[in-house]
This record gives C-alpha cells, sequence and structure tokens, in this order.
C-alpha cells in the first residue's frame, strides 16, 4: 500500500512545524485524499532552530492549510499543498534573548528533537509493513518523485519586521512552486540519466513592499507609499547531480528575473531604508548589538580547546598567554570555524543545501529499513560542497525621491493626510546581480548595469524648476548618465543565465564555473566586465586556500592539535564605472543636498559602535619560524575603482538655498521653511566650468586583520619588512588626462566648445598610514603617515575675462544668495570669452615644466 508509506512522510512534515495537531484525524483526511486545516499556529521555536537566523519570529499564523494527493495518480501527477494567508511577524534577536534562550530551550529542545528522531522510525515501521508486491528500491525510487514534484502554493503571504520605530512588510499575492521539463513548462519529471538533472520555477504575483513609521505605543499613524508596488517576478531552480543516488546537488542555480521594478522612497522612508542596509551589512560582518562579543567568546573557547590559532602562529594559550593572534574576527570571516553558529555568511551557506535535501532523513528511514536498519559508515556519507550560483536580473528599474507635507482635514477629528511630491528620478537598465560561491573558502558577488541615469523631476524646496506647464527638454532633467541604452547593447547582461537561451543550462549541457582566484582574475577583467554591462560592474572576490588542501593526507583521521593548517585569505573588490556625464545645476544640487538631509534626518543608534584601541603586550615571543611562516600568508582587502571618460560640469547657480541644507549636513538644527521665489525661469546662456579626465585608478588596501597582525609586528623588536609594509593601509591615485575649462549651455540644452583653463596632465599620488597607531606610540622610527605626489607639469591659463567669468561662477554658489541669475554683465563676460583668443594674462610658474620636463616629485612625512 502506497498510502503506508507516503502518508508518514507528509505527516511528520505538517506534525513539525504546526502546533496542536492530532496525528490520528490528519491520517484519516490524507487517506482520503483531501485535508483542510483551518487556524493553525506555527511552531516559532522550531522555526527558529531550523533556520537559524538572527531574527526571533513573534507570531506566525496559517489561516487554511490544504494537501491533496492523488492516490490513484501517485507516479504521473504532483502533491498539491496550498496555504491561504500565512503571516510572520520577526523583529530583531537581542544578546540577551540569545543567552535565554540557549540556557532555558536547549534542554527542551534536544529533548523534543531526540523523541523525534527516536519516535519517527518506529511511527514508520507500524504504518508500514513489508509488501512483497513492492520490489526493492521501489519506495526510495517513488518517495524521492513524490518530493520532487511536490506543488507549494502560497496565497497571500505576509511577513512583518519591526525594529525601533521601523515596519517593514512584504505581501505577496500569490507564489507558486512547481516542477519543469526542460523548455521552463510544467511538467512532472524526475531525476534521470543521463541529465541528471531537476528544474523547477517560482511565480511571485503582485508582490507589495511597504515601510512605514510607528510611534511610541506601536500604531502607525498614516502610512507611506509602498516601497515596491505589485511586482510580478520569476524565479528559475536548477539542480544538478552526479548520479542518480546522490542526495545533494552538485551544482544549484537559482535565479530571478524581473521586466519592470519600480521604486518609491519618500523622505521619511529614505533614513529607515538606510537602516535596513545598515542591518543587512552589519549581519554580514556579524557586528549585530552582542552577538559579535558573545560569538567571540563563544569561539574563544572553542579555540582553547581545539588548539587552533590563526595562520603562522602556533602557540600554547595556556602556557604561553594570550595569543596577538586570538581575535575571532578571522574565525567568523575565514571558515575556520569550531561552531556552526558563528557568522552570517556561515548560516547563509550551511541553509542552501538543506533547502534541496531535506528529504534526506525521510528516506534514509525508508533505506534502513529496506536495508536491514543498520546505517553506513558516517564518513561514506562526507560529500563535497555544491556550487551554489545565485543570480537577480531586471530589464529595467527606477527609483523615485519623493518629499512628504501634511495635509490638513477640514474636521479636527479626520485622519491626518500626507500628500507626496516627486523630485528626483533614478532608472536603470540591464541590471544583474550575480553570486557564486563553493563552501566557505570560495565567494564573488558581481553587479552590474547597462545603463544608468538620474534626472529632475517637479519641483524642490518651493523651487518650480521642472514643472510639466514649464515644457523643458528632457535633456535639461538628466544630471547624470552612464553607459549606452539596453536597445543598442542588447541582452548581454544575461549571459550565461537561466534566461539566456544561449546559456549550457538551457542547451543540455553541464555549465563550467571558475572557482580558482588566478583564473577568474584573467577572465573577468575590467574589458570583459564593461563589454558585458558598459555603465557600471563590479566583482567583489574572497578566496581561503588552505596548506592542507594541497597535500594529498587525510587529515580527518589526525588530532587537530597535532596539525594546524594555515590559510592564505585574499579580498579584491574591483568597481568600473564607464563614460560617465554629470551635470551639476542648481536643481541637481539642491535635490542631492536634500536627499543627504532627509537620510540624516533621524535618531538610530549605530549597529556596532566602535571600541576604543586597547593596547594589550603579549606575553610571549614569537619565534623566527613563525615569522616566516606569518609572511607567507598575510590577509588583505584590496579596493580598486577605475572611471572612465568622465565630464563633470559645474553651472552658475540659477537659484541658491543652500543657507537651508548647509547647517543641517554639518550636523546643526533643522532647516526652517520654505522660502518662497519668485516664478523660475531657466537662464540661457548659462556659463559652467567643466572638468574631464580620461581615466581614474585608485587602489586601498589594507590588512583583513589589523589588530592582531599589528599587535604582533610592533612587539618584534626588528620587524621585517614585509611584516611592516602590511600594518599599513595604501592609498595610490593615478589621474590621466585631467583638464578643466569654461563652457556655456546655449539655448538648444548643448554645450559650446571647451576653452581650456587647465590644460590636460597627467598626476599620481601615493599615501600609507599606519593602522593602531596606540601600538607604535613607542616606535619614533616607524612613520605613522606618508604622502607622495608626482606630478610632471601643471598649468593654469586664463584671461581676464576668463578670470572673472570664473570669479562670478564661483559667488552664485555662495550660500545666502537666494535667487542669482546670469546678469548683464556676465552675458557681456561671455561674449567676450567667445571671441577671439588674445595673449594670456597669467601664466602659471609650473607651465615652466614644458620648456625643461622634469619630475616634480613633493614629499613629506608625519612621525610619530
Amino acid at each position: 500500500m502506497l498510502e503506508s508509506y507516503v502518508t508518514p512522510l507528509l505527516m511528520s512534515y505538517v506534525n513539525k512545524y504546526i502546533k496542536n495537531l492530532k496525528p490520528s484525524d490528519l491520517q484519516l483526511s490524507l487517506w482520503g485524499g483531501d485535508v483542510v486545516l483551518s487556524k493553525l499556529d506555527l511552531k516559532l521555536d522550531v522555526l527558529e532552530q531550523e533556520l537559524k537566523l538572527p531574527f526571533t519570529f513573534m507570531s506566525g499564523h496559517i489561516h487554511e492549510l490544504r494537501i491533496h494527493v492523488p492516490w490513484t495518480k501517485l507516479g504521473s501527477e504532483p502533491v498539491v499543498i496550498t496555504i491561504n494567508t500565512m503571516e510572520c511577524i520577526l523583529k530583531l534577536r537581542d544578546g540577551d534573548q540569545d543567552d535565554h534562550e540557549s540556557g532555558s530551550s536547549s534542554t527542551s529542545r534536544s529533548v523534543s528533537e531526540s523523541s523525534k528522531a527516536v519516535g519517527k522510525p518506529r511511527r514508520l515501521q507500524q504504518a508500514a509493513p513489508s509488501d512483497p508486491d513492492l520490489p526493492p528500491g521501489y519506495v526510495q525510487s517513488l518517495i524521492r518523485r513524490v518530493v520532487n514534484n511536490v506543488n507549494v502554493l502560497v496565497n497571500n503571504l505576509i511577513l512583518k519586521y519591526v525594529e525601533d520605530d521601523i515596519v517593514l512588510s512584504v505581501n505577496i499575492t500569490s507564489a507558486e512552486c512547481y516542477t519543469v521539463d526542460d523548455v521552463w513548462e510544467r511538467a512532472f519529471m524526475d531525476v534521470t540519466a543521463p541529465e541528471l538533472v531537476l528544474r523547477k520555477v517560482i511565480n511571485f504575483s503582485d508582490c507589495t513592499v511597504c515601510l512605514d513609521k510607528r510611534n511610541a505605543s506601536g500604531k502607525i499613524e498614516f502610512y507611506q507609499d509602498p516601497l515596491l508596488y505589485k511586482c510580478s517576478f520569476r524565479t528559475r531552480l536548477h539542480f544538478s547531480y552526479d548520479n542518480i543516488n546522490s542526495k545533494i546537488p552538485s551544482v544549484i542555480k537559482i535565479q530571478t528575473m524581473v521586466d519592470s521594478l519600480k521604486l518609491s522612497i519618500t523622505d521619511q522612508q529614505l533614513p529607515m531604508f538606510i537602516r535596513i542596509l545598515q542591518l543587512i551589512i552589519a549581519l554580514y560582518y556579524g557586528e549585530i548589538g552582542g552577538h559579535k562579543e558573545a560569538e567571540r567568546e563563544e569561539a574563544s573557547c572553542h579555540v582553547r580547546e581545539a588548539g587552533t590559532n590563526l595562520p603562522g602562529i602556533d602557540m600554547d594559550m595556556e602556557n604561553q598567554g594570550p595569543s596577538p593572534y586570538s581575535s575571532q574576527e578571522f574565525y567568523m570571516n575565514s571558515g575556520l570555524s569550531a561552531d556552526n553558529n558563528q557568522g552570517w555568511v556561515s548560516w547563509a551557506w550551511s541553509f542552501v543545501p538543506a533547502i534541496v535535501s531535506s528529504e534526506e532523513g525521510e528516506e534514509g528511514v525508508y533505506q534502513q529499513r529496506e536495508t536491514g536498519g543498520i546505517p553506513n559508515n558516517p564518513q561514506q556519507h562526507t560529500v563535497k560542497d555544491p556550487v551554489v550560483s545565485i543570480g537577480f536580473y531586471c530589464t529595467k528599474a527606477s527609483v523615485t525621491f519623493k518629499l512628504t507635507e501634511s495635509q490638513a482635514e477640514s474636521s479636527y477629528y479626520s485622519p491626518q493626510k500626507v500628500k507626496s511630491r516627486e523630485v528626483l528620478g533614478l532608472e536603470q537598465e540591464g541590471i544583474t546581480i550575480e553570486v557564486l560561491m563553493k563552501g566557505e573558502p570560495f565567494f564573488d558577488c558581481q553587479i552590474g548595469f547597462v545603463s544608468c541615469r538620474a534626472l529632475c523631476l517637479k519641483g524642490i524646496m518651493g523651487v518650480r524648476d521642472f514643472e510639466e506647464n514649464m515644457n523643458r527638454p528632457e535633456k535639461d532633467a538628466v544630471f547624470f548618465s552612464c553607459g549606452d541604452s539596453l536597445s543598442s547593447k542588447g541582452m548581454t547582461y544575461l549571459t550565461n543565465s537561466l534566461f539566456d537561451y544561449r546559456s549550457p543550462e538551457n542547451n543540455g549541457v553541464r555549465a563550467e564555473f571558475i572557482l580558482d582566484s588566478v583564473t577568474h582574475k584573467e577572465t573577468y577583467t575590467e574589458i570583459a566586465g564593461m563589454q558585458r554591462f558598459g555603465a557600471f560592474y563590479l566583482d567583489y572576490l574572497y578566496t581561503m586556500e588552505n596548506s592542507s588542501s594541497k597535500d594529498s593526507q587525510d587529515f580527518s583521521v589526525l588530532n587537530v592539535e597535532e596539525v594546524v593548517p594555515t590559510s592564505q585569505e585574499a579580498s579584491i573588490k574591483t568597481l568600473v564605472v564607464g563614460p560617465l556625464d554629470i551635470k551639476l545645476h542648481s536643481s541637481a544640487v539642491h535635490r542631492i543636498l536634500k536627499m543627504v538631509t532627509c537620510a540624516m534626518d533621524h535618531e538610530y543608534e549605530p549597529y556596532c559602535k566602535p571600541q576604543q584601541e586597547m593596547v594589550e603586550e603579549s606575553c610571549c615571543p614569537v619565534t623566527p619560524e613563525e615569522i616566516s611562516r606569518l609572511e607567507e600568508c598575510i590577509p588583505t582587502r584590496l579596493t580598486c575603482l577605475t572611471l572612465l571618460q568622465v565630464s563633470v560640469t559645474v553651472s552658475m547657480a540659477e537659484f541658491n538655498l543652500l543657507h537651508m541644507l548647509m547647517p543641517v549636513i554639518i550636523g546643526c538644527k533643522a532647516t526652517p521653511g520654505l522660502v518662497n521665489i519668485s516664478a523660475f525661469q531657466p537662464a540661457r546662456p548659462l556659463p559652467s566650468v567643466q572638468f574631464q579626465v580620461e581615466r581614474v585608478n585608485v587602489e586601498h588596501s589594507v590588512p583583513m586583520y589589523a589588530l592582531e597582525l599589528v599587535s604582533t609586528v610592533s612587539a618584534l623588536n626588528q620587524p621585517p619588512d614585509n611584516l611592516l609594509h602590511h600594518c599599513y593601509a595604501h592609498f595610490y591615485l593615478k589621474v590621466f588626462g585631467f583638464q578643466a575649462g569654461l563652457t556655456c549651455q546655449d539655448n538648444t540644452s548643448g554645450f559650446l566648445p571647451l576653452i581650456p583653463v587647465i590644460p590636460s596632465f597627467s598626476t599620481a599620488i601615493y599615501g600609507k598610514t599606519i593602522q593602531m597607531p596606540a601600538y607604535w606610540s613607542k616606535r619614533s622610527s616607524v612613520p605613522t603617515t606618508e604622502c607622495i605626489v608626482e606630478l610632471p607639469y601643471f598649468t593654469v591659463q586664463a584671461t581676464r575675462a576668463q578670470t572673472h567669468l570664473l570669479q562670478a561662477i564661483w559667488q552664485s554658489w555662495t550660500p545666502g544668495i537666494l535667487n542669482w541669475a546670469p546678469s548683464i554683465s556676465s552675458e557681456s563676460l561671455i561674449n567676450e570669452v567667445y571671441k577671439a583668443p588674445v595673449p594670456f594674462t597669467w601664466v602659471s610658474v609650473a607651465a615652466i615644466h614644458h620648456q625643461c620636463p622634469m619630475l616634480l616629485l613633493i614629499a613629506f612625512s608625519d612621525h610619530a
């Protein structure tokens, strides 16, 4: 009887996550083919234990749960699970709650788990008598086939996150997951040779994201405009297996496609939105509240027990005192962790395989039953980490910033209403976010845009500069543009994705992934990134190579204290920005500064406050062998930025309200109300200063574990030059083809040819700053800062009219001038500037280097 095998499997999942269920009633309903459960409460402690999120569930409810099992067609039709209205509320877990739960709930949960682990096989044995008609392996194959084709439909999914005065809610009208064939059409499939592939699709309909502010009593006084309103997207999942009996896929691809993404952020939502982004960053680095300190203390205990130290330093912690390299940031970030709950990356990685292998435990029960109940050697089940590829792709996206103002009602008891006004828009095309990882030692994230532009919308601060009745050309509104249009670039942003018909997965071929740093750097170059995207390309690569991985010896049978593998860590962030055109006129500058003031209008405490620099002297000397091992692998973080073909134009201010914005930015009190300004009229011709750069290269490198490295090196009498070099933060700046001059915007919104004031030149700057200066207070011979400027030549040239025009542009931006418009005198200056050239009235002394080329080297040092 198939029911005796399938029913316990479904019951185990339902009973695991839902409270107060009677297994007898559930079993009878399932045998009938349909079960309907209403008003269900989720087991929050089980969800927290399974997910291991840094959040705690405040509540979790399911209005209705339906399960349909087609017993007569179980081998050809899917089991359908329908959830109608599911709501969960989460909040950030605090340190006190962690300690309380770990102390009070660990025992009960462990007892509960053990009872389930023991009771489940017993229940299955009672419900699954031996059936001679079922061939060996048939049950396991059937269970796998049923699980691979389960359809899950969720109607009205509501998720809420609350923190301080922030209420973030996500409402999805419908989400459906089902199995598909090789052309991504709904089908009943199984993992079969030779392809060994399983495909699934998840369709999300009408996703709405809201971000509101609640008062002290926890109520929302008025609702803001949704961040995202009724957005639909689809997700494709592709699982590749090594063989037919594999429990965990060898390659996991999860990629999402959105055709149109429209975000809306008001001035009151902007601080909360930034707060959410800071939360994500703090979670990534494990810096939430007391978590980092608690994890460090817990991890340090594990280190003392295991005797594991940082690379290159091997010392007995009990006999030789605290190690200068004992900070547990290494364990949380590098993956050499003795605990499984030490950071966001570790959690995320451990959860991905569990998504697709959750049936392993259930199948194991049947497999033990068929093989006599004797489990195999645990070492035989050890599998290598799968390759996980996660992608997000968006054809067109827009972000609209709005300013809100309260609208008074006629009645005193009427609810307060808020009116919003669009002031700034940001548009992108061809967005790609791809993540590739294999275990914790390899992680790569790539982000790219095909095109991006920002434009002014309507009015700002009482100035109606871009109202609809003004009929200004769109060229005037755009003040930031980068890259080419999507129509000219094509669909390159979808290259090798599951939505690309040319990808290997869509042509029956297994994809190959680059999982080593050397090949990665050779493949994903600056040129390759710009050819695919054209506007913006970011590549973040983290790798960690262990010395033990290079040897064929199996260290799993050895004692941890006997073999301490050293690791070579590296973190490289590469950012390339393509042809960039920025126009800073009054409308753009005031909108940007207004958004800055709105982002600063909050009283949120930082998630992680900077700790005071405490100097701890090491009690144990470091041997030369340990120093040599340390020199071989010094983890560093390198950031590289490249700007290509940059043009920045600063126009004369047509209106000036900086006196209302700058005090807030520098930390003064809030600004006064709006100022009444006369009707705005664009001034033409409009003089401007334009800066052009052919290429800018910026490199910044810092030690990954500055505290541990500096505390060790500073204790040496004569530290090696290599170690001392890595104790600094290094900064390199190279500028090629920089020039500046005067131009003018005419009536057609175009710009006249540039009149050079600073002819094209190139320069280079190098600087370094010592890390943890308190450790070097007794080392007067070690410079704390150093800077070197290389300037082969530099010229400034201007006529009298050009000098006066530059002065007029500067004065127009002086705070306190409410309404500045180019006067008759400035127009006469423009006419004089664009007359026939006259001899220079002033040439800088640096121009002498044209006659006698030489290297102008300026260097200065600041010693401790």
